[in-house]
């Protein structure tokens, strides 16, 4: 049953990925293609679970699950605020910081042994430096930009800013709580991209 609500939520984010891609191939914005990219790396992780849920965790599902889940959601949405914003000059420094953590979430060595269905904490498992330390980093520049970026425009997108806050909260009180299990991490999950959905497609309020 776990599985099951995990590849539900991953199924639900890989459909509002694509929704975005399709507007970003219209309109050719770019904080679409980054939102689009952030939610399609939040369907993944979902899929992990799913993975861990039903055949058990090893190696290959965690770092699947920690590198787009702990090293990629995050900051793809920091990224797609800031273009929104104007700041071109941050797809630069986004397209290193997403080379590096590849590398690491791949080149990493993982402690202990992986196994069961229950989600493997991180830091069980891999060292602070350099996985851990740049997920911290990672995650807070991209939850920093989401919210600068949200508060900064809110008069103008008041609605679409309050869904992006709220899926951003509701994404980190899921990761807060993977300790209760897949199914209620994933239902978090599914809420999160459904309301990172509606904020990221809400139109500007019109000015007078």
């Amino acid at each position: 049953m776990e599985a099951l609500f995990a590849f539900a939520a991953a199924l639900v984010a890989l459909r509002l990925a694509a929704a975005l891609a399709v507007r970003w191939r219209t309109r050719r914005t770019p904080e679409l293609a980054a939102w689009s990219a952030s939610l399609l790396a939040y369907s993944i992780a979902s899929a992990a679970l799913a993975w861990g849920a039903a055949a058990g965790w090893d190696g290959r599902a965690f770092r699947v699950y920690y590198l787009f889940g702990g090293l990629l959601t995050a900051p793809l949405l920091g990224l797609g605020s800031l273009l929104l914003s104007g700041r071109r000059w941050a797809l630069g420094p986004a397209l290193v910081y997403l080379g590096l953590a590849v590398g690491v979430a791949i080149a990493a060595p993982l402690h202990g042994e992986i196994h069961g269905t229950t989600i493997p904490e991180a830091q069980a498992h891999l060292d602070f430096v350099p996985a851990r330390l740049i997920a911290v980093v990672g995650n807070a520049l991209g939850t920093t930009a989401v919210a600068a970026v949200a508060i900064a425009t809110i008069r103008r997108r008041a609605l679409g800013n309050a869904l992006v806050l709220a899926g951003v909260a509701t994404a980190a009180a899921g990761s807060a709580l993977s300790g209760l299990g897949t199914a209620k991490t994933s239902v978090f999950a599914a809420i999160a991209a459904i309301l990172l959905y509606g904020g990221f497609t809400a139109s500007p309020r019109r000015s007078p």
